[in-house]
């Protein structure tokens, strides 16, 4: 159980985020108008994913948050070029097991877009109990995420969630600093017919298997019978990104499973998808968008920043019985071809 009200916790990780947002696109200005691609470069490759040199200048904000967070009592922090499972105390020298909280953060979700200026990325962040190593996504009470704007962008949004007490969206002026509560509003459409539907297939490994399985999915519940397709894909390169899509409208239907086609084509597990880019799930789930993992089943991954987490998003439950049936039966005969 959490020792503070929820609001304190909702409040701390606004004031992170805002602070991560305001330093990214100072940086991202000042490559601009440099012309350089500084922000690219490969800083290092730990902790489950390459860290490039903008990843290193939003881990200074993080731990120099967290610092300061700990002098109310010691907290563990979650996030990728951590050693080992992702854990780290803070204060140093604090016990894991006296931690007050489990912060698990993806400092940028969607670095690859964000740091050639190219497409919006997010700031993504949970509080959980501490339940020790046995906590899971499915522990994850209070939950923010905050957009990471273009240079060329005049509004950043926020959203966030309290267990049980719904998703809310806030837009921000980038100019004047004004905010305004804004709606979020899943596509209540029926069908996929006209509408954004995609599988991820972000990299070349097993692209070709996804897009057919996809191919063959798309068919059995959006059949194209006239001239022109139906269904529109888009690969928005962050997990963050495509729950925001799904809950404002844009898209109505998401999977990542990766994890899936890298097992069964017996390849490497590349980058994937892992508990921390996925750790505001709870917005989506509050503003009534079902996610679920590659078996229809809840999310419930433990918070191990290497851990491998499949997942599909519908918009609406209607949207989930028509395709959820569809893919199971897709994705078993995948697995039994390969077996």
């Amino acid at each position: 159980m959490l020792k503070k009200s929820p609001e304190h916790y909702l409040a701390q990780l606004r004031t992170l985020q805002d602070a991560m947002q305001a330093r990214l696109l100072a940086d991202v200005k000042a490559q601009e108008e440099a012309a350089t691609e500084a922000l690219a470069g490969v800083a290092d490759v730990r902790g489950g994913d390459t860290i490039y040199q903008i990843d290193a200048h939003a881990d200074e904000v993080l731990h120099h948050f967290c610092t300061e967070w700990a002098t109310e009592g010691p907290l563990v922090l979650i996030s990728e070029g951590i050693e080992g499972a992702g854990w780290q105390v803070f204060p140093e020298g604090a016990r894991e097991e006296d931690a007050e909280f489990l912060l698990i953060v993806d400092p940028i979700d969607g670095t690859r877009n964000i740091m050639y200026n190219k497409r919006s990325a997010w700031a993504l962040a949970g509080i959980a109990p501490n339940k020790g190593r046995a906590t899971t996504l499915a522990d994850i009470e209070i939950a923010v995420m905050t957009e990471l704007p273009t240079t060329r962008a005049l509004l950043a949004d926020q959203l966030w969630a309290i267990q049980g007490r719904g998703a809310h969206r806030e837009t921000k002026n980038l100019v004047t600093g004004e905010r305004k509560a804004a709606p979020l509003r899943p596509s209540r459409s029926e069908s996929l017919a006209h509408g954004f539907a995609s599988l991820a297939k972000f990299f070349p490994p097993a692209k070709g298997a996804t897009a057919t399985l996809e191919e063959k999915l798309m068919l059995a519940v959006a059949p194209e019978d006239g001239e022109n397709p139906v269904v529109f894909d888009d690969q928005y390169m962050t997990t963050g990104g495509q729950l925001y899509e799904l809950l404002v409208g844009h898209d109505r239907f998401i999977a990542d499973l990766r994890p899936v086609f890298f097992g069964v084509l017996g390849l490497p597990p590349k980058l994937v998808c892992h508990p921390y880019d996925i750790c505001t799930e709870l917005i989506a789930r509050e503003a009534g968008v079902a996610v679920t993992d590659e078996f229809g089943a809840p999310l419930a991954a433990p918070l191990d920043i290497r851990a491998a987490v499949s997942w599909c998003g519908y918009a609406n439950s209607t949207l989930k019985n028509q395709i959820e049936p569809k893919l199971q039966g897709l994705l078993e005969e995948l697995r039994g071809n390969r077996a």
